[in-house]
């Protein structure tokens, strides 16, 4: 499998619960084991760290510059930047006694002086007060500063631009005014012991702390463009060079281990069916409407260089998105199925190959092909099969959900309910084909308003939970498009499923809810994080979860009917992909 897919304790994929160190973790009512982060000081884990940071950085740094560059050039005769000249000069006439006092003060909070004094006396207490040192919270609080002072002198360097042609109240550094340095230095600190509060601190209170802590950098934006030193996309742009170092440092440095569950030794994964790998019947099942003649003539040819001459290439129709065709294929004797198209198109035809070994070549070409981007695949159909036929046979797992109105049916990557089938099912065709995967990002953010789910979960026998639940998500793989680990413990490989359950409240909720995808945390009593958190994970091998109201769901991408259940289970192995030697 992938090499970048770390493996699950050998006891956990062997179905068995295993001793639990004192040190290691606590051993929950239910079986659930809590475990510490993995320490990102280690050799691999540090070297990985900077790896990441560094090229997330150089990537950091492009945007910024080209965000200046624009500003400065062709965008600045265009509205808004046109109207920025006009707020400058109605905060300059705006001003009091008071508000000069007032606006002075909070501009101090994100001086330099004060953002590296601050600094370096919170990760003192982080490293001298706590019982164990929070070394990697104090470790991604400096870096996260560091990194946002860094990518700041690299674009004022690059970016020349004048301030504000209005009287300044402080005097003028010899930087540029793109972008404002005070408010990115306080956008990394104060928005970084916001997100430290969220995740480390309990109590009621936390939640008001962390919504001041974000609110400070803000301040400090507004009183650097009242005090004359900064246009608005100035101060823009500062937030978004801290908030952007936050989002890298914390990636790298704070990402956690998630919860596994153990599970019965009789849901251990299926022992290896033969694969039929020699040349013969080669079967591929492709989506007309995304899989163009071009296309599938550059497949013929990367099959005939493999020997596989004569391959049937068989459409899939509205009536049968590829289960059909699949199944009469294994019928027919074929000793491999092609597959090109989006996740649908993958899915349907897992349905037919699952439990053959017969195995199957993944070609991405529809919007999302979240399969093949877990799975490491190239993106490029013809280079996909190239590599698929050049390399081994791989078991992957499968989910089968099934639920009230829905016949059981088998998942490659993910299940769920409420926000991601409200905004699949509101993503039309035509968006997908202009705007391609984003198009479901755009959905989403028209489906935020929706009201919350309530839910009980039960998870591998254990007394149901009671939730209520923006989204409810079953992954048996955890990246989504651009890359993102929505469920980032989620393995194609270790025969268990994860659970995600989604409910963030108010903007501070959503902000939490995105660190707690950036930097997942171990859950508490019982397995779970608790009633305050907006993202809760859960691993198991069976679970069920029934709503108070029908709700929209999805399988693999694709609306189903509404209803007020779903049952997941995993099947261990059931699937065979051909993957590149060496892959990703």
């Amino acid at each position: 499998m992938p090499t970048d897919i770390p493996e699950r304790p050998a006891a956990l994929a062997e179905g068995r619960s295993r001793p639990v160190p004192s040190h290691a973790g606590t051993e929950r009512p239910h079986g659930l084991v809590e475990h510490p982060p993995r320490p990102a000081g280690t050799a691999g884990g540090m070297s990985r760290a900077v790896t990441v940071i560094a090229s997330a950085a150089v990537c950091q740094a492009a945007l910024m510059v080209g965000l200046g560059l624009l500003i400065t050039g062709p965008a600045a005769r265009v509205w808004p930047l046109t109207s920025e000249d006009e707020v400058t000069d109605a905060l300059e006439r705006a001003r009091t006694g008071t508000l000069d006092t007032v606006s002075l003060v909070v501009s101090e909070a994100g001086n330099t002086t004060t953002v590296v004094v601050g600094t370096l006396l919170t990760c003192l207490l982080l490293l001298l007060v706590p019982r164990l040192p929070r070394w990697r919270d104090a470790l991604f609080l400096s870096v996260a500063v560091s990194l946002q002072s860094l990518v700041f002198l690299l674009v004022t360097e690059a970016v020349d631009r004048t301030r504000p042609d209005v009287e300044r109240l402080d005097a003028s550094p010899p930087t540029s005014s793109y972008t404002s340095g005070h408010t990115g230095a306080a956008t990394a600190l104060y928005a970084g012991l916001a997100v430290l509060v969220l995740h480390r601190v309990r109590g009621p209170w936390r939640k008001p702390v962390a919504v001041l802590l974000f609110l400070v950098p803000l301040l400090v934006g507004i009183a650097r463009a009242y005090r004359g030193m900064h246009h608005p996309t100035d101060v823009a742009g500062g937030l978004l060079n801290g908030g952007l170092s936050l989002l890298v440092v914390g990636r790298a440095l704070l990402a956690g281990p998630h919860v596994p569950a153990a599970a019965p030794a009789a849901g251990t994964p299926a022992p290896a069916l033969p694969v039929r790998t020699a040349p013969g019947r080669t079967a591929v099942v492709y989506n007309p409407t995304v899989t163009d003649e071009s296309d599938r003539a550059g497949l013929r040819r990367v099959l005939e260089d493999h020997g596989r001459h004569g391959a049937d290439f068989v459409p899939t129709t509205a009536d049968d998105p590829g289960e059909g065709q699949t199944a009469r294929a294994v019928r027919e004797g074929a000793s491999l199925v092609v597959v090109c198209g989006g996740d649908g198109t993958i899915r349907a035809a897992a349905e037919a190959l699952a439990g053959t070994g017969i195995p199957l070549a993944v070609v991405p070409c529809g919007t999302g092909n979240l399969l093949a981007r877990n799975l490491g695949l190239p993106v490029k159909p013809a280079e996909a099969l190239e590599g698929a036929l050049g390399g081994t046979p791989h078991r992957i797992d499968l989910g089968r959900v099934e639920g009230d109105g829905m016949k059981a049916a088998h998942f490659t990557v993910m299940s769920g309910a409420g926000l991601d089938a409200a905004m699949l099912e509101s993503t039309s065709d035509r968006a997908k084909a202009v705007l391609g995967w984003p198009a479901y990002v755009m959905a989403g953010l028209r489906e935020l308003r929706a009201p919350r789910m309530r839910l009980t979960v039960g998870i591998d026998g254990a007394r149901p939970l009671r939730r209520t639940a923006r989204m409810v998500l079953v992954a048996n793989t955890g990246k989504v498009q651009g890359g993102a680990a929505l469920v980032p413990a989620a393995r194609p490989d270790d025969g268990l499923l994860d659970l995600m359950i989604l409910d963030p409240r108010g903007p501070a909720g959503w902000l939490s809810a995105l660190a707690s995808v950036v930097r997942p945390r171990p859950t508490g009593e019982n397995g779970h994080a608790g009633t305050h958190r907006s993202v809760e994970y859960f691993t198991f091998r069976r679970a069920e979860v029934r709503f108070e109201t029908p709700q929209q769901r999805e399988l693999d991408g694709d609306p189903v009917s509404p209803g007020r259940r779903l049952v997941a289970e995993v099947r261990p192995g059931a699937l065979t992909v051909l993957m590149p030697a060496g892959g990703k």
